[in-house]
Formats: structure tokens, C-alpha cells, sequence
């Protein structure tokens, strides 16, 4: 979004209320596994064991930082399940999992903030916060502003309502009324690729170049309240979706346009070595993939970082 989030993409907060009739989803657990109401899924809240620090990626940690102890990471928190809150109001998710874990292997601790999507890479670039962890596409663009560092790969899913009662079809979305988050390349998407097709088609455009959203939460209760017919997310965001709604809604068509996460961080910023050999080795001793288990988000794991590859390709 500007991520996949554009782009990229985002959460269905356990809280949240989606509207469909009297609809409340909403999840709470004194279990490992947790209970639900109206048939969602539970939160996970499987404990992820802390890492021991790592002498010579923590050497790389500029001294400014080592000396405050802590990364600061803003992220927008209506991401489930990469990054939102629980009915406790704590953020969680396999984002925050993940940052935490990037911040013990290099001798700090992690503070996860909330933040507007579209306020992140302004929040980077003016020393607000550390890092960027939130479901953001890696992009020749975003590279030009930020560092990004990859951990994970997503692309684009669709979702209708259960049944498909407007014969939604993924391929020709011209004239239907389309919901996405704002700022995410789902609604880049929209705007610049279905758009000017449907034109060059002489079909009707999505209305408003899509029905766009500050928050995903809302946009699934756009979906589910029938104000819109079809919604484009992150792809593990639309498969937690899935299970929130407690089968109210249905995958559409196959997922699409893979690409890279990347953690944000100022550009050119020593520290961006750090976390990309922090990732790595998070990946070597096996706690990448526990976090990707724990979220049921492991389709979207790769096996090596990099820095700003797009802007190698």
C-alpha cells in the first residue's frame, strides 16, 4: 500500500464490531487457545520464547539507541493477524511477535505504537519511530523514501460475502463497488490498473476508484454490512478474515501479485544491517517460523532478508 499493503494490506481486529445485523465479533481467552463468541476464531496467544541477544548484530546498533535500550515501531493496529489489538486493548499479532524478537536479538526492547498507515513513513523519516512494522509491500517507491528490510511474503486476495450472491467475478470487477484501505496497493490497485482497464474495456469504473478506508476493520464491515460487494486485502489478512466472520464471507478467486514485506527504517540508516541480519537469524534458529506458525500465516514465509531488493531488480 502505498504497499500489498501497496501497497499493503490489513487486520480484523478481534474487537471489532462488523455489522451485519447485530453482528459483534469480539474473542477472549484464559486458554492457550482462547473462546470465542459467534463463531470466530480465536485470538492465538501462544507465548513465544524470548532470544538471547546477539553480540555482533548488537554491535551494529547505533549508540544513541543502545544507550535508550528500545526501537520505537509504529504500526497501524486494524491489521489482523499482523498487527492489531486484542479486546484488552494490547497489540498484538505476528508483526509485533516478530519486532519484538528483532529487538531482543539485538539487545533492545521493542515499543509498538499505533499509528495511521499513511503516518508511518512520515513517522520514520522524521526520527518518531525507529522501525515500520506494518504490513508494507516492498516497492521501488517506498525504497526511495525508506530502507526496507524483508521478512515475509503476501499478495493480494479478494473476499465476498458467503455464496457469492452478486456473482462477483475476481477478473472483471468494472462497475462493482470495491472496498479497500486507504494508502495500500490494493487501492493503488483500483486506481491505476482496474480502472484505466475498465475504461480501455468501455465498461463502467469501480465507483470512487473504490470504497477507501483509515482502517481495515472497516472495510470488512463494509463488506459484511453489504455497503460493498468485494473487498481486496493482504492475503493473510483475508484468510483471517475468513475465520473472524465466522463464515460470513468467502475467498474470491486465487491470490495474486506476491511481494515482499519490509520493515521500515530511516533511509541508508545503520541500523537497517542489524535488523536484516537480525531476521536471519531469527530464521536460523527457528523462531521466525514458530511466529509464522502461531499465526497461521506460514505460507507467506521466506527463507533469506535483503535490503531494498526491489529497487535491485
Amino acid at each position: 500500500m502505498p504497499a500489498a499493503r501497496s501497497p499493503r494490506l490489513r487486520p480484523i481486529a478481534a474487537t471489532a464490531a462488523l455489522a451485519a445485523g447485530s453482528l459483534l465479533l469480539t474473542a477472549c481467552g484464559s486458554s492457550s487457545t482462547g473462546t470465542t463468541t459467534s463463531g470466530a476464531a480465536p485470538i492465538p496467544t501462544q507465548a513465544i520464547a524470548a532470544v538471547q541477544a546477539d553480540p555482533a548484530l548488537a554491535a551494529l546498533v547505533p549508540a544513541e539507541l543502545k544507550s535508550g535500550g528500545k526501537l520505537v515501531v509504529g504500526s497501524d493496529t486494524s491489521y489482523a493477524p499482523n498487527e492489531f489489538k486484542d479486546e484488552k486493548g494490547k497489540i498484538v499479532g505476528m508483526d509485533v511477535d516478530l519486532g519484538v524478537a528483532i529487538a531482543q536479538k539485538l539487545g533492545l526492547t521493542a515499543d509498538f505504537q499505533s499509528a495511521g498507515f499513511t503516518d508511518i513513513i512520515p513517522g520514520i523519516q522524521s526520527d518518531k519511530y525507529q522501525l515500520g512494522m506494518s504490513s508494507f509491500t516492498d516497492t521501488k517507491e517506498r525504497e526511495e523514501q525508506v530502507d526496507m528490510v524483508t521478512y515475509f511474503s503476501a499478495g493480494t486476495s479478494a473476499a465476498v460475502k458467503k455464496g457469492n450472491p452478486d456473482k462477483i467475478v475476481l477478473d472483471d470487477l468494472c462497475g462493482k463497488k470495491v472496498a479497500v484501505q486507504d494508502g495500500t496497493t490494493q487501492a493503488d490497485e483500483v486506481k491505476e490498473t482496474r480502472n484505466p482497464d475498465c475504461a480501455k474495456a468501455g465498461k463502467p469504473a469501480i465507483p470512487n476508484d473504490g470504497d477507501r478506508f483509515a482502517l481495515q476493520t472497516d472495510v470488512a464491515q463494509s463488506l459484511v454490512s453489504g455497503r460493498d460487494q468485494v473487498m481486496l486485502a493482504d492475503s493473510p489478512v483475508i484468510d483471517y478474515a475468513l475465520k473472524q466472520t465466522g463464515g460470513q464471507l468467502e475467498k474470491l478467486g486465487d491470490t495474486y501479485g506476491a511481494a515482499p514485506y519490509g520493515v521500515i527504517l530511516a533511509k541508508d540508516s545503520p541500523l537497517s544491517k542489524a535488523v536484516q541480519g537480525a531476521i536471519q537469524s531469527l530464521m536460523a534458529d527457528g523462531t521466525y517460523k514458530t511466529i509464522l506458525d502461531k499465526w497461521g500465516v506460514s505460507a507467506g514465509a521466506i527463507s533469506t532478508s535483503e535490503i531494498n531488493p526491489a529497487g535491485k531488480s
